[in-house]
This record gives structure tokens, sequence and C-alpha cells, in this order.
């Protein structure tokens, strides 16, 4: 198994902006005003919590400097009132700029907690959307694991970028007006000089760091779908005693995302150091200045502290800017990649002028199913049908067997609209396949896999799937006409029986009955059985042939098959080989004309045990 194709390092990179354009409808979207309206009031609050901020030092000055007058002074101690007011001006302040802060926060939480759930969903329909091609290209926890990540990025985005960054930026472009309207130019291109220095180095070297979080990215998630993988087949695992290895290839992975993880912290470590130095030198510098005024009698001892508070005022931030800066930097590499995986569009898609198709048996009768000279291959360079055609009329029953790999699979493929084919035409109903709505189409076939994978879920939701919002009688009749119903009726739980992780705690032909089951619920016009019994025991497979030709009754049906008992009864057998159909006819003239097909039934036959002459004579043909 390879990593997925989708990693970070082996995707393209995307523009930040381009990111953050894309995020824009969601924090913006054009029909819900109250999304709208929380955002621009938490911008308001904002813009005022940041004003009643940049207040406070300057009134905290004014208080020292009444107090250091002392009593008897204009404007000094010995007018008590003044003081106090300022000192109750002063608390208010504060109040107001937490209280704002606080407010501004809550107003704007359902916005962000509500654009990550959005983004969730619509990246989840859109793996839904996307074609086969993209699924078996890709590793299903390597795709999850982006778009967890990706939905909490924006989380993260919104909450660290709207309301610390870019306030932190205004507060210091604010200070910085404060400073030069109450002192002079030379303070003021002082702390411009050193929130450019800092913003600046700050960027520069998150954005060298952003490789090694990259790399991590794509470490973890190596690791993720490793570990899937490995125990999604730990029936494999135990059956080969690999245990060890299985471990040994996991450590190998974490002990790589180990490294990578210590050159982060090493890394952030210096930015911090950098962040740090740029700030006190800053601080040492203006306070030299400020105190040097002071002994001039330029500045008052008040305006001495101002000066010195709006430095720390702005120290607190701008440090913690780095953590947070680096921390959009990591949610913007993370959302990048959910994004990517949005924009993958689909290889297979709707005409404009789409169609629907009666899906269900009770709404029209049985569907006629017509090849056309069908040409197609998964790879440009390497086709696998060859001007193949066919027709099954509608309620009739056609079989396509012949050995592994001559395309029989890739029929049902076909035919169900997971790929379209390259050239020709496959004709439902009298109208090509893909004149139809894809779900629409899909809703009118049923199928039933060799594999059946079942939810972890219970038996009766597993059911179920094949119609939702059917009754619970509908449910039981489905599982009576597949035979399961009493099986299922005889465990303590009944159809509230949990299945396991892709239903593993029931056997094959269990299985196989509730996947008949579900597909007798569905009700489907067309019938695909493919390789439907070939995993099961001989006795297991006469058992659900039975329920298989009650599903298959006035059905459509098309049977792929690798056991040629199966399929005996069918209207007509097509047998594949390289791609192309190289016999076709009923059982009995196929053994007839004693040629591949009647060679397969031979060795069929002996594997059976049987001869080969009696297999003959048992299908109604001479020895």
């Amino acid at each position: 198994m390879t990593p997925p194709s989708s990693s970070p390092r082996a995707a393209r990179e995307r523009p930040v902006h381009a990111t953050l354009r894309a995020l824009l409808p969601y924090l913006w979207p054009r029909h819900d005003l109250g999304t709208r309206a929380r955002v621009v009031g938490a911008c308001l609050l904002l813009v005022a919590a940041k004003v009643a901020t940049i207040a406070v030092p300057y009134v905290y000055s004014l208080v020292v400097d009444a107090l250091h007058r002392g009593p008897g002074t204009p404007g000094g101690m010995g007018e008590m009132t003044v003081p106090m007011a300022l000192i109750v001006g002063y608390g208010t302040l504060r109040l107001m700029s937490a209280g704002m802060g606080e407010w501004r926060d809550a107003l704007f939480a359902p916005v962000r907690f509500h654009i990550s759930s959005v983004a969730a969903v619509r990246s989840f329909r859109h793996m839904h959307a996307l074609s086969l091609r993209f699924h078996l290209d890709r590793q299903s926890g390597g795709v999850t694991r982006a778009i967890a990540r990706g939905t909490e990025a924006i989380e993260t985005i919104l909450r660290v970028g709207v309301f610390n960054i870019v306030p932190t930026l205004i507060e210091a472009l604010m200070v910085i007006a404060v400073i030069w309207r109450l002192f002079d130019w030379r303070y003021a291109a002082i702390m411009l000089l050193a929130v450019v220095a800092y913003v600046g180095f700050t960027i520069t070297f998150t954005s060298w760091r952003i490789g090694i979080r990259r790399e991590m990215n794509e470490i973890n998630s190596e690791a993720s779908w490793k570990a899937l993988d490995s125990l999604l087949n730990y029936e494999t695992v135990k059956y080969f005693g690999n245990e060890e290895h299985e471990s040994r290839r996991y450590e190998e992975t974490q002990r790589r995302y180990e490294r990578a993880a210590v050159r982060t912290q090493l890394s952030l470590n210096g930015l911090n150091f950098g962040q740090a130095a740029i700030i006190a030198v800053t601080l040492t510098v203006v306070m030299l200045l400020a105190a040097h005024d002071v002994g001039q009698g330029r500045l008052t001892v008040g305006r001495f502290v101002l000066v010195n508070t709006y430095l720390m005022q702005l120290y607190l931030p701008l440090n913690f800017l780095g953590s947070i800066y680096s921390s959009l930097r990591t949610s913007l590499v993370d959302l990048e990649q959910m994004f990517r995986l949005m924009e993958e569009a689909p290889d297979v898609t709707d005409r404009p002028d789409a169609i629907d198709l009666p899906a269900r048996l009770d709404e029209a009768p049985a569907a006629a199913i017509r090849f056309e000279h069908v040409r197609f291959g998964y790879r440009p360079d390497r086709e696998i049908l060859h001007d193949v055609s066919f027709s099954v009329p509608a309620g009739g029953r056609v079989a396509i067997v012949g050995p592994t790999g001559a395309g029989k699979s890739t029929i049902s493929r076909l035919l169900f609209r997971f790929y379209d084919v390259n050239s020709g035409r496959v004709v439902i109903d009298g109208h090509d396949a893909r004149d139809y709505r894809q779900a629409a189409l899909r809703a009118a076939i049923g199928v039933v896999p060799q594999d059946t994978v079942l939810f972890n879920d219970t038996i009766g939701y597993n059911i179920a799937y094949g119609r939702r919002g059917a009754s619970q009688d509908e449910i039981e009749h489905a599982a009576r006409l597949a035979q399961i119903h009493d099986f299922i009726a005889s465990l303590p739980d009944g159809y509230a029986t949990r299945v396991g992780e892709r239903g593993l705690k029931l056997s094959g032909g269990e299985k196989q009955r509730v996947a008949i089951a579900r597909t007798i619920l569905k009700n489907p016009r067309i019938l695909i059985l493919d390789e439907a019994t070939s995993a099961l025991d001989t006795h297991t497979e006469q058992e659900i042939q039975v329920a298989l030709r009650t599903v298959s009754a006035e059905r459509t049906t098309v049977i792929i098959a690798h056991r040629l008992s199966t399929v005996v009864d069918a209207d007509e057998i097509l047998v594949m080989g390289d791609g192309v159909i190289k016999e076709r006819g009923t059982h009995r003239s196929l053994l007839a004309r004693d040629g591949l097909y009647a060679g397969m039934w031979a060795a069929q036959a002996e594997e059976r045990g049987e001869d080969a002459g009696q297999a003959a004579v048992g299908a109604g043909l001479p020895a």
C-alpha cells in the first residue's frame, strides 16, 4: 500500500491568499443575514475593546501625574475628586475592555463552530460525490484525517486570526499613533521599527518552519493509514504472524514523526528568543530616551510611566503573536489540504439536461440493457474492454463468466456508472446511461457483491440501508425472503444485534443474506450479482441461490460468476476473455459447442469430483 497521493509534499503548494479566499464565503455567507450580523457586531466590539484598551494607560498616566503633584498643587491631591474620578474611570475602562472582548467572543462563537460544521459536512458530501477512481487511488484514513484537520483549522483561523492577530496589529498601529500624538516622532519611529522588525522576523522565521510542519503532517497521515490498514487486516496479520512486522513499520513512522516534532520544537525556541530579543532591545532604547527627556524636563513621570506601560502592553500580545502566527500558518497548511480535496473534480458528472429513471420495480417494469460497441480502460494506455456488445431484455437473465482479469466486473462498474465508457454506449431503457442523473440510475440498480461489507451497526440498520425509512415490517419481510429472518430472531438482541467492524461478527453466508435482504428492500428494476456466492461453501451457496432467485424474479439480472454451476439457468451466458466476448449462448448450446465454456465446465466438474460426462448428462446433454 502506498502513501496517500494527496499528501502535502506530493501536491502543488496552494498560495495562502487562495486558501483565505476560499474560506471567505463561509465567513460571509450570501443568504445568511444572521451570520453576517454577528460578524459585523463582533468587529465593532473588537474595535471598541481596543479603543478602551488604548485609553487605559493614558488614564493611568493622568492618575500618576495627579498623585505626583501632591496636595495643594493645581490638579494635585488637594483636589481629591480629580484623582478619584480618574481612578474610577481607569477601572471602568479596564472593565469595558475585558467585557467587550468577552462579549465579542460570545457573539462570534456560534459563527466559528457553525462554519467548521458546514465545512465538515460539505467536505464529506464532496468525498461521496467524487468518482470511484479517486477513492481507489487514495487511502480513506488519509482523506478523513485531512478533513478532520481542515475543519479544526477553520475554527483555529477564525479564533486566533480574526480575534488575535488582526486586533494585535490594530492595537500596535493605534499605540504608535497615540505615542506620536502625546510624545514625538522619535518614540513613534522606534516603536514602528520594532513592530515591523518583529512582524517581519516572525513571518520569515515561521515560513521557514512551515516546511517542517508539512513533513509532520505527511508523516502523521502515513502513520494513520498504516495503523488503519493494519487493523482492518487484523486477521491477515494473525494468519502470517506478522504482528512484530506491523509494529516495526508503525514504530519507524512514529520515530520519524518524533524527529520532525523535535526539530519543530527547537525552531520554535529560536523563534521565541528572537522575538523576545527585539522587544527587549526596543524597551531598553525607549526607556533610555524617556528617562533622558524626564531629566531634561520635557516629560513628566506620568508620561514616563505611560510610554513604559504602552510598551509592556504591546509586549504581551506581540510576544503571543509569534505562537499565534505559527498556529495560524499550521492551520493554513491543514486547511489547504482540505480545500485541495474539495477542488478535486469527479470524473463522472451529470449532464445539465440529465433525466430521471424510474427506480423501483413497483414503479415501472424491469429495464432493458444494451452494450453497444463499448471500449473502456482504467488507464489510457491499457484498454480493458474491446468493442463489447450484448443486450439483456427486460426481465432477462444474462450471465458473464470468464477467467480473472477478463473484464467481467468492469462491465458492472460501467453499468452502475462508476466510470464512463471511452467509446460506444451503455443503453438502459432506450437511453444512454449518461443521459440519466447518476442518483436516479443507481437507485434503479441493486448490487449483491462478492465481498459484502456491512456498517458497524445493527443488522436492522444494515438491511434498512437498502431503503431508508422502511418500516420494521418491510425490513422483516425482506429478511424472510432472504432466508435470514429466523436466524436474526434467534439472536438475543434480534434485529438490534450489532454486526461489528465490516460485519465481522457474522459468517460469510449470513453477511450475504443481509446483503440480499438489503437489495430486496431496495426493490430495484435491475439486479447485478457480482460473484455473489463465489466466496461461500457449496452448501451455503445452494441456500443463497434460492434467495437470489427470489430477489431476481421479474428483474433484469446480470450475473457475474466464477462458478458455472450458478449460471446454468441464465437466458444467455457471455464468455469473456481478454476484454472481448469469445462465446455466447445458453448453457446447453455452449456445452454442445465444446469450446472455451465447455472446457471451463469440465475443469470445474473435475474440481467438484465429478466426471465431465456425467456433468453434461446432468445438464441434459449427451455424454
